[in-house]
């Protein structure tokens, strides 16, 4: 078989199998098939880059970092949608139709929490995506959007369509996208369409990749359309990801029955949703009914009631985060909300609490913010006894007893003390879990209970349970075989990669992404905790918060004592590329590119440094080793020069190449 001929059976295959999966939710093949001939296209693709067509499902995973979004012209306004709240208020709507045309029918659809998006394709091939920013002008967002796996990027239709639609997160994801982001100490996303809007505005599309966005598709526009519902199903032939609930209603009656059996199992759906869109079904009506300067008339959304409940709150705690952070969290009456109970909801901090006059003691009003996080609307006030307590912040930690503080410009109060109990506690909890060491089988609880029993002080002690096998054979729950698995995990996890020990030390501000960018530009532990403040900000993806927060924890003298013992426990502080199989002349090398090169274009050559184990930066520090000089360098050669930096010409590097090879 040709490789043309492989490439585009692959092409077949992975774009069925993505349709089955993510529009269908019924997938024939187990993700190990699907990786390996994802992995087989992106080999072929690698090796033969002129057949790399747009339509390739190796296009999803991202593209290069953007450094920010395109304006763009809608084809015709994306208007947004008036609103009604009741049954009586529908019938209106409905009513103003009925004065407008005859012999007209619904369609009705689910209004998904999310981003509106507007998608063009172009002799069947995916084109370009754009927010609605103000209705007629929006960004382009195409390489984000590309990264959405409902989205088909061939379509069979060679005719120049529009498709609008909702980009969204499932409930699912969005919580496991805060549980990280939790983990990382960054703050949270409110809700679902929170969610999805922040990650659209994401200049980086492998973030968007990593993070699951689905679209819903809910408008199409194309000469032979003659009525909304038929449109929708026609879509949903050429592959779109049309929602399965969306109706045919006959009349009005029809509509508000929808919307009664809908608000029954809201809370039961795997998505979030803000209300239920009408729209007039007859295409041929939308002139004759018309449209104000923001909405069209013939359709209108119908909104949800947010559900609030009155309760108690019986008390304000403070927790301590891994960081030192404090957080107020109100205890609460419990009460049934949106299908579960609520008991508790965060205070956020001290300002959130004074600026509402949150009372110990208060009747408040509670409600689920974007349907997932609890939170405290308002106090009723004309409730109150003179039994409340008046909010005042605490001084020293819960847990140590220690002063805590509030530095400038931020909302926050932490606890500074290196020794904090509940700093060591969580610290050894994030240390441990999946995203940083993945320590199979040293969860929460068993790192609570070994903490507890004195078995466990601080991360290095981790690499000492093997000394202690007889004590935890005993343990109550564990017994031997369990112990044996996880002492085998432990020593197993030593040689993790550097990025995932630095992200595991739990440094303020650097989360997954930064630790990785700094394993890559530093290669190693030393070299990073040699780094000044200005080698660090000059990275990219590296701002001064992060570079503040490195410096300060590694002239922290517990901290390094830290480092020193897990070092002396044979953890690897060394930057490894997964894809480099053996030494070359740039393993662990730091390179930097300047000028132009003949032979290669920047990407090529960055491609061949990374390829063969070394990093590329964009700035000359003295932490790098080479700086390969085409035509007209600039500045980075002189100050290369400056600091005997070898420099390298484009034959020399093509000869070193040939030496790694």
């Amino acid at each position: 078989m040709s490789v043309k001929k492989r490439i585009d059976e692959l092409k077949t295959l992975l774009n069925d199998y993505n349709y089955e999966y993510y529009v269908m939710d019924n997938p024939s093949v187990s993700d190990v098939e699907y990786d390996q001939l994802m992995n087989e296209l992106l080999k072929l693709e690698e090796e033969h880059p002129e057949l790399k067509t747009p339509d390739s499902p190796t296009q999803r995973v991202g593209g290069e970092v953007s450094s920010k979004f395109e304006k763009v012209e809608h084809v015709r306004p994306m208007l947004s949608l008036g609103n009604v709240f009741s049954e009586e208020e529908i019938r209106s709507f409905d009513k103003r139709i009925k004065k407008v045309v005859k012999d007209y029918s619904y369609t009705v659809e689910l209004k998904i929490d999310g981003l509106s998006v507007s998608i063009i394709y172009e002799d069947g091939y995916f084109k370009r995506a754009a927010t609605r920013g103000n209705s007629v002008v929006g960004e382009d967002i195409t390489e984000n959007v590309k990264t959405i796996k409902s989205v088909p990027l061939k379509i069979e239709i060679k005719d120049k369509l529009e498709v609008r639609g909702e980009i969204f997160i499932s409930k699912n994801n969005f919580n496991q996208l805060n549980k990280v982001r939790q983990e990382k100490s960054e703050e949270l996303f409110k809700n679902p369409r929170n969610a999805a809007a922040g990650t659209m505005r994401q200049l980086d599309s492998k973030v968007v990749h990593q993070r699951r966005l689905d679209a819903y598709i809910y408008y199409g526009f194309h000469d032979d359309f003659k009525n909304h519902y038929e449109t929708l199903m026609t879509l949903k032939s050429f592959g779109f990801k049309v929602n399965e609930k969306t109706t045919y209603c006959k009349n009005i009656d029809c509509v508000i029955d929808f919307i009664n059996e809908i608000e029954k199992i809201k809370h039961d759906l795997p998505y979030e949703i803000d209300g239920i869109v009408i729209k007039v079904n007859e295409l041929k009506y939308y002139d004759e009914i018309g449209y104000t300067s923001k909405f069209p008339k013939w359709a209108t959304a119908f909104k949800f009631p947010t559900e609030e409940k009155e309760t108690i709150l019986n008390n304000i705690e403070f927790q301590v985060g891994r960081t030192g952070v404090i957080k107020p969290v109100a205890h609460l009456e419990p009460v049934d909300i949106s299908g579960s109970s609520v008991s508790r909801a965060t205070l956020h901090n001290e300002d959130f609490i004074k600026s509402r006059d949150i009372r110990v003691n208060d009747h408040v009003i509670v409600r689920k913010a974007g349907e997932i996080i609890p939170e405290v609307v308002s106090v009723m006030t004309e409730k109150r006894t003179g039994k409340e307590k008046v909010f005042e912040m605490i001084e020293v930690c819960p847990v140590c007893n220690s002063v805590i503080i509030r530095k400038d410009g931020e909302a926050d109060y932490y606890c500074v003390n290196p020794t904090c109990d509940a700093k060591h506690l969580e610290g050894m909890i994030h240390f441990a879990s999946r995203e940083a060491y993945n320590i199979d089988g040293l969860g929460e609880a068993i790192i609570t209970d070994l903490y507890n029993d004195n078995l466990l002080g601080d991360i290095a002690d981790i690499f000492k349970l093997q000394e202690k096998k007889e004590i935890l054979v005993n343990k109550e729950r564990m017994g031997e075989k369990s112990v044996e698995n996880l002492l085998s995990a432990i020593e197993n996890s030593k040689s993790n990669n550097l990025d995932k020990l630095i992200f595991g030390l739990g440094i303020r501000h650097v989360g997954q992404k930064a630790s990785k960018t700094l394993a890559k530009n530093f290669r190693t532990m030393n070299q990073l905790m040699d780094a000044t403040k200005e080698e660090l900000s000059d990275i990219r993806d590296i701002g001064e918060a992060i570079a503040n927060s490195v410096i300060e924890y590694f002239h922290n003298e517990d901290n390094l004592s830290l480092i020193k013992e897990i070092k002396s426990l044979g953890l690897n502080t060394k930057y490894q590329d997964s894809s480099v199989n053996k030494d070359t002349v740039f393993t662990n090398k730091t390179v930097v590119l300047t000028g132009s090169l003949e032979d290669f274009s920047r990407k090529e050559a960055k491609k061949i440094v990374e390829d063969m184990g070394g990093t590329v930066t964009s700035s000359v520090s003295k932490n790098t080793d080479f700086v390969l000089a085409g035509d007209a360098p600039g500045s980075k050669y002189d100050k290369a020069k400056d600091l005997g930096i070898d420099l390298l010409t484009e034959k020399q590097f093509k000869d070193m190449i040939d030496l790694g090879e």
